[in-house]
């Protein structure tokens, strides 16, 4: 047998393996697609696979009539791009000064924030903890509780220091103090780290619905995940003024789901070669 052989052996037995997993992951998707595409009653009888049965697109009508569901999207958009933005910042300012030796007390200060990373207060201290901040029905009590993450400020330090020293030695005999080292040199050579963290906190806030079911009561404040766990638990949901009774079919619970999960896989083509890199360098040197 060739080397050759052996090589294309290998190659096609890895392409088996990566289409399979692939399709494994696609099912799951391609099974909701499809229902949001089938009349209910293809779907009652599971009639319905990877493919719409009596297709129709009615539950989407229905979705996008439906007010308080178009203005959860985009409060969540918002919501999103703000938490991004707020925990990209404190992330940045945390890994930074750790990559310094000359910082005292340094490694004190990342065995304290990696603590946090395995033992924490629970459910009801960080309750109690929003409550006595007023955060409570508050956009705030989504984006201050959770801004930082240690594990993504530790993906970040690890990309810092994987930077040349001699960046940073030129840069202060230029007579360029941290701040500006950190924005006109560091942030600039950071593209992919930035790039894989901020998709990293887009979709843990763009998923994350437990915080609002327990913080927010005010509909104004509800995320686009909150509003897709009462269409899927609750039976109906609010919109407006309007109370749609004897639902969710089974339909409208996919479809609904659908538009939730669309918006934040369109984020992905963007992100995507920053994101592989990024995670890889910060694996690697960490």
């Amino acid at each position: 047998m060739s080397h050759t052989f052996k090589n294309r052996m290998i190659d096609y037995t890895a392409a088996t393996v990566i289409l399979i997993a692939v399709f494994i992951c696609l099912v799951p998707f391609l099974y909701i697609l499809s229902q949001s595409l089938s009349s209910n009653t293809a779907i009652i009888s599971q009639a319905v696979t990877i493919y719409p049965i009596d297709f129709n697109i009615e539950a989407y009508k229905v979705v996008f009539r439906d007010a308080g569901m178009l203005y959860s999207l985009f409060y969540t958009i918002i919501l999103t791009a703000v938490f991004v933005l707020v925990s990209l910042t404190v992330t940045i300012l945390a890994a930074y000064p750790l990559t310094k030796k000359r910082l005292k007390g340094r490694n004190v200060l990342l065995l304290l924030m990696v603590f946090t990373m395995y033992f924490s207060g629970g459910l009801i201290p960080d309750y109690l903890n929003v409550k006595n901040l007023s955060l409570l029905d508050s956009p705030l009590s989504l984006i201050l509780p959770g801004m930082m993450s240690v594990y993504y400020m530790i993906i970040l330090k690890s990309f810092f220091q994987s930077l040349p020293e001699s960046l940073e030695e030129a840069a202060h005999l230029d007579g360029c103090n941290e701040l500006q080292i950190l924005i006109k040199i560091v942030l600039p050579l950071s593209k992919p780290a930035l790039a894989t963290v901020s998709l990293l906190y887009a979709v843990f806030r763009w998923n994350y619905f437990q915080d609002a079911l327990f913080y927010i009561t005010d509909q104004k404040f509800y995320t686009i995940q909150l509003k897709l766990y009462n269409v899927i638990n609750l039976s109906q949901q609010m919109s407006g003024e309007n109370l749609i009774v004897n639902l969710p079919s089974e339909a409208l619970k996919a479809a609904s789901i659908m538009f939730g999960t669309i918006p934040i896989l369109l984020v992905y083509p963007w992100l995507q070669k920053y994101f592989v890199s990024g995670i890889m360098i910060g694996a690697v040197k960490g």
